[in-house]
């Protein structure tokens, strides 16, 4: 039987579990937000992005990856974070969080700006190690989503995608979902070759994360 491309990331071991859970267990802290290049902090540490569209449930992952609540807004309005919000991760890691992309609740300009600094920052950040790219469980990947991966193919920034709310989603239905994204994957050269399955109401796929991001170096 051949093995499927794009498999699922393997829960961690324990071991590799732990140093996931205490990076995370740690201080995080908000760092600021970005409106321009200029403001980014000083590249001396490595780096992970979490990238989606709107409403893909961005804020609730972070959160739940931080174990608190209220870290990352999570809001109903499509399109609130116009801004590339950093988080510092103890002294050696900083999570970033992106503007949405997609349809966004907000005039025209406006959006036009945030997604024109999304992307000079994709493109220009020597510490970023990996961004994550987060797709519904229940839409797959849209043609925001092929947009944004393929801005990454050409800025040769490893991403991985990361399926939200898994939890809504029966087995049946998420299957077709699943072959439709590693159908997508196949396309993007800067695509890394593991999917992984969240929920952050359940917790599911939260210690595979946090130790992913843990072990990258």
């Amino acid at each position: 039987m051949t093995a499927l491309p794009f498999p699922l990331a393997e829960e961690p071991d324990p071991q590799i579990a732990e140093t996931g859970r205490l990076l995370f267990a740690g201080p995080v802290d908000f760092v600021k937000g970005v409106v321009a290049m200029s403001g980014l902090p000083d590249a001396d540490r490595l780096e992970v992005c979490f990238a989606g569209r709107s409403n893909v449930g961005k804020s609730s992952l972070i959160n739940a990856l931080t174990g608190r609540k209220g870290i990352a807004r999570a809001s109903n309005t499509p399109g609130r974070t116009q801004e590339i919000n950093y988080f510092s991760l103890g002294e050696e890691r900083y999570l970033v969080d992106l503007p949405g992309y997609g349809y966004a609740n907000a005039p025209v300009s406006v959006v036009e700006k945030w997604q024109r600094l999304l992307k000079q920052y994709l493109q220009g950040r020597v510490t970023l190690r990996r961004a994550f790219v987060l797709i519904d469980s229940r839409h797959g990947v849209k043609s925001v989503d092929e947009e944004i991966m393929k801005l990454l193919d050409s800025a040769a920034v490893t991403f991985q995608v990361v399926m939200t709310k898994a939890d809504k989603v029966k087995a049946a239905e998420r299957e077709k979902i699943m072959a439709q994204v590693r159908q997508a994957l196949a396309k993007h050269p800067a695509a890394y070759p593991e999917i992984v399955l969240t929920s952050s109401e359940k917790g599911d796929g939260i210690a595979t994360l946090r130790a992913i991001i843990a072990t990258l170096s």
